[in-house]
């Protein structure tokens, strides 16, 4: 794959997670009752990230749920050789909580939907909301971000890669043509 352009480099990545909490907390009215679930595998870091700055903005501690949503794909069969299917690490009670979905990239909307399946077979939350580093567009269920770091309008055959130092060494958004 050929990197076409970088959307985001670290300093940008932290400016707009930061700006993300922010208005997690504006809408939420500060961070009681939120517990931020991330996707696996950079959704988990992302909301790592946010709760480190909701840690330094509010001084509260919200709990961080990290969810594996491979066996919940509707298109697992297609993407899937041998699946690698992780533990969610979710020891809490979301019944009644506000939780917050975090995830790198919002697509066709495929993932979310697992997701939100995942979640609804560990309780019933009072509200969920999600949160996405980049929204390229090309819905293909109908699903919307409610904390959008950066839209980035894409051509089918582009691919957003978000490369993250704990994964990958460092920190950054590209568009790369398959």
């Amino acid at each position: 794959m050929k990197i076409k352009s970088e959307i985001m480099d670290a300093a940008a990545i932290k400016r707009t997670l930061l700006r993300l909490t922010h208005e997690i907390l504006e809408k939420n009215r500060g961070a009681e009752n939120l517990i931020v679930v991330g996707i696996r595998t950079r959704g988990d870091v992302l909301a790592y990230r946010i709760i480190q700055h909701i840690a330094e903005i509010e001084k509260k501690e919200v709990t961080l749920g990290v969810l594996d949503i491979t066996l919940y794909r509707d298109d697992f069969e297609r993407l899937y050789e041998m699946p690698e299917v992780r533990d969610s690490d979710i020891p809490f009670d979301i019944t009644g909580r506000h939780v917050i979905l975090v995830d790198d990239v919002l697509f066709t909307g495929r993932t979310v939907r697992a997701a939100l399946d995942a979640l609804m077979d560990l309780g019933r939350p009072a509200r969920i909301q999600l949160a996405v580093l980049i929204d390229r567009g090309h819905r293909e269920l109908p699903v919307k971000a409610d904390y959008v770091g950066k839209n980035v309008p894409t051509a089918l055959e582009e691919q957003i890669r978000v490369e993250l130092e704990e994964i990958d060494g460092a920190d950054r958004v590209c568009v790369v043509q398959r």
